[in-house]
């Protein structure tokens, strides 16, 4: 478990995940709301190069940019409504990363070798917990 104490820890600790990331990963984030999943995705993009402002897509569902695809399942009632916008099209194109938050939502579609990552809220104001 890693521990980090402020938005900017988190958003260092996606970046240096990134270099360990090649395309075709997909990563499945949980965690309650305000854990620090959209920071963490910030993160990922900095370490993949990516210039974009990254907010979550929780009102759209998907965003993509460059070879990183980030999707927020917060809104989603059921995983077919991922199947009908593409889901199986995604996830076979091996030249993207696909970054999925509140991907608990989605587990039964979630691909077998899914990258598993859980936030939660720490103790102490802006203190994140994190398990990769």
């Amino acid at each position: 478990m890693i521990i980090t104490n402020s938005a900017r820890q988190t958003i260092a600790l996606g970046k240096k995940y990134a270099a360990e990331l090649k395309l075709g990963a997909v990563l499945g984030l949980i965690g309650e709301l305000g854990a620090g999943k959209t920071q963490f995705v910030k993160g990922l993009a900095k370490g993949l190069g990516i210039k974009n402002n990254i907010s979550s897509p929780t009102f759209v569902l998907l965003k993509k940019y460059n070879q990183l695809i980030h999707i927020d399942c917060y809104r989603l009632s059921n995983s077919e409504e991922l199947l009908d916008l593409g889901w199986q099209e995604l996830v076979t194109d091996k030249n993207n990363i696909i970054v999925v938050e509140w991907a608990d939502k989605i587990r039964k579609i979630m691909p077998q070798d899914t990258r598993w990552i859980k936030f939660s809220i720490g103790k102490k104001d802006n203190q994140r917990k994190i398990s990769i």
